[in-house]
């Protein structure tokens, strides 16, 4: 998992709104970038670490709903804060809807902002980990031979030993080794535990 310190990424068209905001951050510590336009943010390499999105609603080019949109088109999960001083229920709403961690209207108080970042930046921390513990298990699953797969499979299914050697047509014994090997792999303690990574996997059970 990457150790990039987080950053706050901070996109409003006035400039003292920026500035006020890096300021707040700076205070508690946390390091922020703020942009002018959303195509400005788009031209940015990704970040490497934890992040969030301070993102006003209403900018010039790209609005803030549509740079939302943009990102998840674009695969990009980056936790959304919202803010605006021309916020109304439908477009709060359509927001959340598609993921926006909060919605602030103008003026709002500082802890309430710097609230919304900490939950904020704790989303991405755990959606990075999922990720990343996701990525090991395929990695891990990508080792098994085309057999161990099927194997698994079948193990996943409940089928016993004795019932997975008739569906391979080998020995018992064959099976056994073949289930072990995929045990091992896999780094699994228990038939449960395999099961949990196999659902995380999307591991298709057999019929």
């Amino acid at each position: 998992m990457s150790s990039a310190a987080p950053v706050v990424f901070i996109i409003d068209d006035d400039v003292g709104v920026r500035n006020a905001m890096q300021r707040l951050l700076k205070s508690v510590g946390l390091k922020s970038e703020a942009f002018a336009t959303a195509q400005d943010f788009l031209h940015r390499a990704r970040h490497d670490g934890p992040n969030c999105l301070i993102l006003d609603v209403r900018l010039p080019g790209i609005s803030g709903l549509e740079l939302q949109n943009k990102l998840s088109e674009m695969g990009i999960g980056v936790p959304i804060i919202f803010i605006t001083a021309h916020g109304d229920i439908p477009m709060s709403v359509k927001a959340m809807k598609s993921g926006a961690v909060e919605f602030l209207t103008k003026p709002f108080r500082d802890q309430d902002l710097l609230d919304a970042i900490h939950q904020a930046l704790e989303r991405d921390r755990l959606a990075r980990q999922q990720q990343n513990e996701i990525g090991d298990l395929q990695q891990r699953f990508e080792r098994l031979t085309t057999r161990e797969r099927q194997v698994m499979k079948l193990v996943i299914s409940g089928m016993a030993t004795k019932q997975i050697a008739s569906v391979l047509g080998t020995s018992e014994v064959t099976a056994k080794v073949h289930r072990s090997q995929v045990m091992h792999k896999m780094k699994a303690n228990s038939l449960v535990e395999l099961g949990r990574m196999a659902e995380r996997l999307k591991v298709p059970t057999m019929e």
